[in-house]
């Protein structure tokens, strides 16, 4: 059974807080000893179109790093020491290990993904994908980032993002999100793709490959002095206008010697979104895009966001530098 926050958006994809919508029938129901209208939804045959649901698996320990890896302030913590925002703009010496370390990430994310097939673990990929950040002498950013407990991020069918590794096997016909972030000589680099497991359906091969050009179209749109709001624009235009949702609660983010600072990226139009792209800026695009509503819940671990319609999504991510002519794409192959 999933929870929800009373500040999350609610369940039933309204757009409004959960605690001014649901949340009171949810408790009523609650002290009746009835299921409430959020699991009574959930349960709904025709609210979910996987028919086989993912669900919590056990986990493994959390894995070591060896002590002559560099780590983040958070690493022994959890708690990241410095305020999110610094300076928007890095300096050469910043970007030169920034493109380290977003060329680092990407090496991590092909063994990642060489190793997808049916049958294998989320927590094999963890493995293989801790095994390879220690080999590029890198420590895994998400590794107790907030206490989170493994080396990567694995988002599998509806899971929207932060799925936790663990012991399911992959199935034939499952998309797995690989979110990946390695801290290396002081900074971070971020990336994510989906990947298809075997013979995948068509209307999930089509949510992966528009979810594809909404990121590159997101980029496209950066440039010196162009609105951030305008990198959400295009991406909702063109997932909306193919039917597709645009996941509202998690957003792009800018990256650097912290693995999230200022400014962040909508992917849907904001008009609050009033910063412009400066030569200089590291940030991260990485739009997540639903076939049903942009409603999500929580699991009870405080991290697995699943879509409130349990229908599937994907999502890609690059780290981008924006440059005096306009972009680039740090975590390119």
């Amino acid at each position: 059974m999933v929870k929800l926050g009373p500040n999350e958006l609610c369940w039933c994809g309204s757009g409004t807080k959960y605690k001014k919508c649901h949340q009171h029938a949810d408790l009523v129901a609650g002290l009746r000893g009835e299921p409430g209208l959020a699991a009574a939804s959930a349960a709904k045959p025709a609210l979910i179109t996987n028919p086989r649901p993912v669900r919590p698996h056990p986990t493994t320990p959390r894995r070591t790093v060896p002590p002559h890896i560099q780590r983040p302030d958070y690493a022994l913590t959890g708690k990241p020491q410095g305020p999110r925002s610094k300076t928007l703009v890095k300096s050469h010496e910043q970007i030169e290990r920034m493109r380290l370390a977003c060329s680092a990430v990407r090496t991590v994310l092909e063994r990642a993904k060489a190793a997808i097939r049916p049958g294998i673990t989320t927590d094999e990929i963890d493995a293989i994908t801790h095994q390879a950040y220690i080999d590029l002498g890198g420590y895994p950013s998400t590794l107790n980032y907030h206490g989170y407990p493994k080396s990567l991020c694995t988002s599998v069918n509806e899971v929207i993002c932060h799925g936790i590794p663990d012991l399911r096997p992959l199935e034939d016909g499952d998309i797995v999100n690989l979110d990946v972030t390695i801290f290396l000589n002081g900074v971070h680099g971020d990336m994510s793709e989906t990947v298809l497991v075997g013979d995948v359906d068509q209307e999930s091969r089509e949510l992966v490959q528009v979810t594809h050009e909404c990121l590159m179209l997101g980029i496209k749109t950066v440039r010196p002095g162009s609105p951030i709001r305008d990198i959400g624009k295009a991406i909702q235009v063109h997932a909306e206008a193919r039917g597709y949702s645009v996941v509202r609660a998690f957003v792009g983010h800018g990256i650097g010697e912290q693995f999230h600072m200022d400014p962040q990226v909508p992917h849907y139009y904001d008009a609050n979104a009033r910063g412009e792209c400066l030569p200089g800026m590291t940030f991260t695009i990485e739009p997540m895009i639903n076939l049903g509503n942009w409603g999500h819940v929580t699991w009870d671990d405080g991290w697995t966001a699943v879509t409130a319609d349990r229908r599937r999504s994907a999502q890609f991510e690059h780290t981008i530098l924006v440059t005096e002519r306009g972009v680039e794409i740090l975590t390119a192959p």
